[in-house]
């Protein structure tokens, strides 16, 4: 077999195994979920945001005081979602991961969080709308940036 035919297979085989990687850390093969342009998605998202996550994480999207500090219990409090925290910083599907997930089982270790895990509570669908609302309400710089982190 001549020697380019091996590298498109070879590149074939790396492709299928990135996408294969995909669905199995975000369940649904990627970012394909996630379109904070999608003015149906963000609105469902919102509602969905403000029933789960505002009590925590803020109605504003602020985070909890001091969340960068560690309590007496060891645990941090809940971080902002708006362009001041951290989580713009971490590609789409580790996003997914976390919420569907939980922090304490992406952690390892014994980690421990207030975060619970989102699975058999929020479809798959309704964590992606969750994220399209959170990153909806970044500024453009912040999306670009968080575009540019990959899956």
């Amino acid at each position: 077999m001549p020697k380019a035919r091996w590298i498109v297979i070879g590149l074939a085989g790396l492709a299928v195994a990135g996408g294969a990687a995909a669905f199995v850390l975000t369940g649904n093969g990627g970012t394909a979920g996630l379109d904070a342009d999608d003015p149906q998605k963000v609105a469902l998202g919102a509602g969905l945001y403000a029933e789960h996550c505002a009590a925590c994480h803020g109605a504003d999207l602020e985070g909890q005081p001091d969340w960068r500090q560690r309590r007496p219990d060891g645990r941090l409090p809940a971080p902002p979602h708006d362009e001041s925290g951290h989580t713009w910083h971490h590609p789409a599907g580790q996003l997914f991961a976390l919420t569907k997930y939980g922090p304490a089982a992406i952690a390892g270790g014994g980690y421990q969080s207030d975060m619970p895990a989102y699975e058999g509570t929020l479809s798959d669908a309704e964590i992606w709308a969750v994220l399209s609302y959170l990153k909806s309400r970044w500024p453009a710089e912040i999306r670009a940036r968080h575009d540019s982190l990959g899956p």
